[in-house]
């Protein structure tokens, strides 16, 4: 595994994306829209944001029906495989131009994917440098298979396969672990990510009106507070004339399991400052990094932390 970069001050912007409607080209354009407006900042002084994030399946309504006519071919699931100018996916492509015109590191929130070697579906969330360059590709590990009587059933393994990698990218100021939507209520892969050596988690996610109010902050809080890392994830925004309702809320956790901020409903960007030494206060002050057993119980990373 290559050094874990060292931990510095910088700026994130969740793009809680509205206006996805069945238009693909139109999705693209405002998404596009979107992050050149969010990597201009907040207004404020001090530095632009470094790392913009974009929600789940931004490029296409949000529904197991849906993801066979919206899915596009990436090529691999190696990033240093891809070949951007001859990759079939105009997502990709988008989003390399904008990660470098607008000079900043870019998770792409994620797209339906086809692959070209057995024609199965994924949920996937592809990362760009600020030079443009893929350097990450997380397909969506666990599959959003839920039956709550009453209030919403939902089966994204209708349509999609689950992925069968963990994935992390390193910027020059952070290492940063990723995952999407219902992976988030697996704190495995969290806890797997933290001992790797991440800071941040980020998650683009879609919780609906059910599971929204009762577990998205709290989720997200506990899996800030179980590995001491800043956690956050990014919402589309809520459509009520859309088939599948989104909740919201893009929100960003402190290593403490503070909310630092959260949008609304609506479409909007959120704006933070990521302070490395909450991250470092929290370790030293309820040092739980150094006080694991695992002399009586497993570590699941298979050793490092």
């Amino acid at each position: 595994m290559s050094t874990v970069p060292s931990f510095k001050p910088f700026k994130l912007a969740l793009i809680q994306l509205g206006n996805i409607g069945p238009d693909k080209s139109a999705n693209l354009k405002h998404a596009r829209e979107m992050i050149l407006k969010a990597a201009e900042g907040d207004g404020s002084t001090g530095p632009r944001p470094s790392l913009v994030v974009l929600p789940e399946c931004f490029n296409s309504p949000y529904g197991h029906a849906h993801f066979p006519n919206y899915a596009e071919i990436i090529g691999s699931t190696k990033a240093e495989d891809i070949d951007i100018q001859t990759c079939q996916s105009e997502s990709v492509k988008m989003l390399s131009s904008i990660a470098k015109e607008a000079n900043v590191w870019l998770v792409g929130g994620s797209i339906p994917e086809r692959d070209a070697s057995d024609q199965r579906l994924y949920n996937t969330c592809t990362v760009y440098s600020p030079t443009g360059a893929l350097v990450a590709i997380h397909r969506k590990i666990h599959l959003f298979d839920i039956d709550i009587p009453g209030k919403i059933t939902f089966k994204e393994s209708d349509s999609l396969t689950g992925g069968s990698s963990l994935n992390f990218f390193d910027t020059e100021f952070a290492r940063i672990g990723l995952g999407i939507c219902y992976d988030v209520r697996f704190p495995e892969l969290a806890m797997i990510s933290a001992r790797r050596g991440c800071h941040v988690l980020i998650y683009p996610g879609a919780f609906n009106l059910t599971t929204g109010p009762l577990h998205w902050s709290l989720l997200q809080r506990a899996r800030a507070l179980d590995n001491q890392v800043f956690f956050s994830m990014c919402s589309p925004a809520r459509d009520m004339s859309a088939g599948y309702h989104a909740w919201g809320h893009s929100m960003v956790v402190d290593p403490f399991g503070k909310i630092l901020a959260e949008a609304e409903e609506g479409e909007s960007i959120v704006h933070v400052s990521i302070d490395p030494t909450v991250l470092y206060d929290a370790r030293a002050s309820i040092p739980v990094t150094t006080q694991r057993r695992f002399d009586v119980y497993p570590d699941v990373s298979g050793g490092g932390q």
